[in-house]
């Protein structure tokens, strides 16, 4: 790969601009921090340096550059990610040849795209008019069919089965994948919505009936190796950018609320296709954004998983509003029946988890009984214990006071004992940096080679005394550093990570390195001080191995040839 292709595009991208597209940052100091997207992480550990143009997850040890970030996030390998830098920044990269990897699941992703084409082609054939008049009823038109995909499945019971046999897929396959049962077409005779996954790969369909017929209005994909609803979320590749452009993410319970959003010029949006939120749902989140609304149906099943899907959420660290609807919408009805105006509207309006939870408290209470009274007024008040905004606590506890005509006093003295009494777990922001306890000689090992990254002189230096590390592994990132250096006349920490990329020995030690102490300027005393270390490291570890070797040596000659080196050892004589 040319080294001056990818150096030209690193410098002129900057790092905080990729990751904050993707990951929202905050600014703390000359750095920016936010969620990592590489653990479970609640708290931003995650720090970007806009100086040194590199990453650093103090949790995980997560590091590296812009490149080897958008590698491991979006999963693609080196060239790809070249070629899209290249091309956001307006470099030429049509030298970079991206060559398609392999995966096992390569035919069965082929399998779908090739079913797509089938149903939209049936979709506006003479067949599908039928079809094509019933979206139009629906107010989908041309841009929405073809933005989404959708197509037809047509009444005869086996023309896609035979159609894919026909190119090589197995009927044991096609089951599997849920495109057939047995010899025939799972599908027949439904409009079909495609069903993709985080990456835009087809995986399932949901068929929906259009004529007036006895049978189940939806019929979706089974679960399979490629299609896991607790692992996707409906429309997540499509709405990445509008997500961060809109800084939120609006959450929907099916794929029609999200197409009928999209008609109205709602695009942040992703669905659970009707399942329970689970530990991937919320991580896809977080790389969407911290800022979550909830638009779930408006009847009791919908408002009871608001309730549970937006404690998990705000357990998770983020940050969540909701939009209640009247109990006979979904988003679809709604939108349909109110327009655009009015939804942007209730968007604009929505409300905080916590007030919603403490709204929906009043749900069922005989407030002409003082036992329920005051049991709502305790469960308000231990939902505003969980509060971090004195402001926010002070509204609910006047509110409480004047509804109830109960003493401001009384209830924050309630409000009070309670957190005394049963601590209240908030969300804590870890510090800025958490260290593993290292020797003396990794301090000064780790120390030298940061000095080498952020100071041309020092790797000058350390060439000149001859610093020989103890480990292989030390002794080859030295000599790697050395020989950039001398090859391209300077270096910087984002550059050199695209170097060494594809020695996972040398990243590992880099990303050790750099996931400890920033450091300061350095003095060429302080580094004589590191260099000295080092090097009584090494001799103790060399009089080690040949105490080692004497112990096994039998004859009396070799063993006092061992002893005399030793003895050199010991008194700097080497």
């Amino acid at each position: 790969m040319n080294h001056d292709l990818s150096q030209r595009i690193r410098e002129k991208v900057d790092i905080v601009d990729i990751v904050g597209e993707r990951i929202p940052l905050t600014a703390r100091g000359k750095n920016f921090f936010g969620v990592c997207p590489f653990h479970e992480d609640q708290n931003p550990s995650l720090c970007v340096s806009r100086d040194k143009q590199i990453y650093t997850c103090f949790s995980c040890h997560a590091t590296g550059n812009v490149f080897t970030f958008l590698m491991n996030y979006e999963h693609k390998d080196f060239k790809e990610v070249l070629h899209y830098l290249g091309e956001k920044v307006g470099i030429d990269v049509s030298g970079v040849k991206i060559s398609h990897k392999n995966t096992k699941y390569d035919k069965l992703y082929d399998a779908y795209k090739f079913s797509v084409k089938y149903f939209n082609n049936n979709l506006l054939s003479s067949g599908g008019r039928e079809a094509r008049n019933y979206l139009k009823t629906r107010g989908f038109d041309s841009d929405v069919v073809k933005e989404f995909n959708i197509g037809l499945s047509l009444p005869t019971r086996d023309d896609l089965t035979k159609l894919l046999i026909s190119k090589g897929y197995s009927i044991d396959s096609l089951n599997s994948i849920g495109l057939s049962s047995l010899d025939h077409d799972i599908y027949v005779d439904r409009v079909m919505f495609p069903l993709d996954d985080v990456n835009g790969n087809i995986v399932g369909f949901s068929g929906r009936i259009y004529k007036d017929v006895d049978q189940n209005k939806y019929l979706n994909t089974k679960e399979t190796e490629i299609f896991k609803k607790g692992q996707m979320l409906y429309h997540f590749h499509k709405a990445m950018d509008e997500c961060r452009l809109s800084k939120s993410v609006i959450v929907m319970e099916g794929f029609m609320d999200v197409i009928r959003a999209w008609t109205v010029g709602v695009k942040n949006t992703v669905a659970l296709m009707g399942t329970a939120m689970t530990s991937e749902h919320i991580n896809l989140l977080k790389r969407l954004s911290k800022n979550i609304i909830l638009c779930l149906d408006g009847d009791n099943p919908g408002q009871n998983a608001m309730l549970k899907n937006g404690q998990m959420l705000v357990d998770s660290g983020l940050d969540v509003k909701i939009i209640k609807l009247p109990k006979e919408d979904d988003p679809d009805t709604f939108i349909l029946n109110n327009g655009k105006e009015r939804f942007e509207g209730i968007i604009s309006s929505a409300i905080n988890f916590s007030d919603y939870k403490i709204n929906h408290m009043r749900e069922g209470v005989d407030f002409r009984s003082d036992a329920e009274k005051a049991k709502y007024i305790n469960d308000v008040i231990i939902e505003t214990a969980k509060l971090d905004d004195d402001i926010r606590i002070e509204i609910v506890l006047k509110k409480l006071a004047k509804e109830f005509d109960i003493g401001y006093n009384t209830l924050e003295m309630r409000l009070k004992d309670l957190k005394e009494s049963k601590p209240v777990v908030q969300r804590v922001i870890v510090p800025e940096k958490t260290h593993t306890r290292i020797n003396k000689y990794q301090k000064a090992v780790y120390a030298i080679f940061y000095f080498m990254l952020n100071n041309d002189w020092v790797i000058s230096l350390v060439d000149q005394e001859k610093l020989l590390f103890p480990t292989s592994e030390e002794r080859l990132l030295s000599s790697e550093i050395i020989y950039y250096y001398n090859k391209y006349g300077s270096i910087s920490v984002a550059d050199f990570y695209t170097y060494a990329q594809e020695n996972e020995e040398i990243i590992s030690l880099l990303n050790s390195i750099l996931a400890g102490e920033e450091m300061s300027v350095v003095t060429k005393d302080e580094l004589f001080q590191y260099f000295k270390v080092v090097r009584e490291y090494s001799m103790k570890q060399e009089i080690k191995r040949l105490t080692e070797l004497m112990k096994k040596e039998v004859d009396p000659l070799e063993q006092a040839k061992i002893v005399e080196r030793i003895r050199k050892l010991r008194i700097g004589d080497n």
